[in-house]
């Protein structure tokens, strides 16, 4: 009987015969090898002894196993890519629109122009005031700290909408940039502070590592897509 390289082809393809770690190769080969050394064998096999039919059956099983592995993985990646292009299509759909973050920090930027064709400044961003809350007070601060503006919230409870349109409480147009947020909630004849979330323009996103979406914001800052409370 003639031999290949050295190796029993029948023991290497059936896995009643030879040790478990030749039977653990048969499920590493591709579909090409397993079926060449299956051909090798019968080609090679003693015509005295002939390969049984049952021998014949569990070797073609084997193949059809190692085949629809190698077609699943190749399905599974499939699948990957086009799960990762679906995120890539729906995160692309954010550019442009704003999103609300558990932060203090606002961005005041142009809104648009009024009527007159002057350019309208405005910083929007949701103050949460919380259960049993009647209104309360919001608070502008600029880069060193200083407050700037403040405003009252109406007499309500739960998240109120803040829109600031950069003048202080001297009168005088700020220049757009970044500035910071605090609020206080009136509960009875007490004060408390109050959540705050600023809303920031999306400019680009970008994918990582396990598909983790990242949004760039008009402001510099980064932010996972998972920590957006609302988009607007």
């Amino acid at each position: 009987m003639l031999s290949t390289g050295g190796i029993d082809s029948f023991a290497a393809l059936n896995p009643r015969q030879g040790s478990d770690s030749r039977a653990r190769g048969v499920e590493d080969m591709g579909s090409q090898d397993f079926l060449a050394l299956m051909i090798a064998q019968m080609e090679n096999q003693d015509p005295t002894q002939p390969m049984d039919q049952l021998a014949f059956m569990s070797q073609l099983a084997q193949f059809g196993t190692v085949s629809g592995v190698q077609e699943l993985n190749l399905a599974m990646a499939d699948l990957a890519t086009s799960v990762t292009g679906s995120q890539a299509i729906q995160a692309s759909n954010l550019i442009g629109r704003s999103v609300a973050t558990e932060s203090n920090s606002g961005h005041l930027a142009v809104a648009g122009n009024d009527e007159a064709g002057n350019t309208v400044l405005a910083m929007r961003a949701s103050v949460d005031v919380g259960p049993g809350a009647s209104g309360g007070r919001f608070y502008v601060h600029n880069v060193q700290g200083d407050v700037v503006f403040s405003g009252n919230l109406p007499p309500r409870s739960g998240v109120i909408p803040v829109v600031w349109d950069g003048i202080d409480s001297d009168g005088n147009q700020l220049p757009p940039g970044q500035y910071q947020i605090s609020a206080e909630a009136n509960i009875g004849n007490s004060t408390r502070e109050a959540r705050v979330y600023g809303h920031d323009r999306v400019v680009s996103v970008a994918i990582g590592a396990g598909n983790a979406i990242t949004l760039n914001l008009a402001s510099g800052r980064s932010i996972d897509a998972s920590d957006a409370r609302e988009i607007f």
